[in-house]
């Protein structure tokens, strides 16, 4: 499960990246918004696939979330940062890309759905590149998860 969780990270990174570049593009280009983008609906898709793998993981299966021993590993820095810091960055990521997908949504008849698409899905990519334990971050090099 976790491999799948951290491989499905490369598709939903790239998948965000590309609805933003679209979204950039069409926007300038003065392309009408269709009310669903199927680019900007993949991100969404998987964004939300994401999030459910990575709760799964939190609640059941990981070693340092809920599911894990209190008083093995509790205080450690990987423990702290899965349970203080991923998932709670991670969820406010997946909630603004919510609302932006559902906004722009709204917004096609006004025109604004890619400018929408284009700074709610770049938030939430940024969100999501700082809550990804790299194996770089102080005290995660260990892990191994990434």
């Amino acid at each position: 499960m976790q491999h799948s969780h951290s491989g499905l990270r490369w598709i939903v990174l790239v998948l965000l990246i590309a609805a933003i570049v679209r979204a950039v593009s069409r926007r300038r280009s003065g392309v009408v918004y269709p009310g669903r983008d199927r680019l900007a609906l993949f991100a969404f898709i998987s964004v939300h696939i994401q999030l459910l793998l990575g709760l799964l993981l939190y609640l059941w299966l990981s070693p340092y979330g809920i599911a894990a021993d209190p008083i093995e590993g509790a205080g450690t820095a990987v423990a702290k940062y899965y349970n203080y810091v991923h998932w709670i960055v991670m969820l406010l990521a997946v909630i603004i890309i919510t609302v932006g997908y559902i906004r722009a949504k709204r917004q096609a008849e006004l025109n604004k759905g890619w400018k929408t698409i284009a700074v709610h899905y770049g938030i939430g990519l940024v969100m999501i590149l700082l809550a990804i334990p790299w194996p770089f971050y102080p005290g995660l090099e260990s892990v191994g998860w990434s």
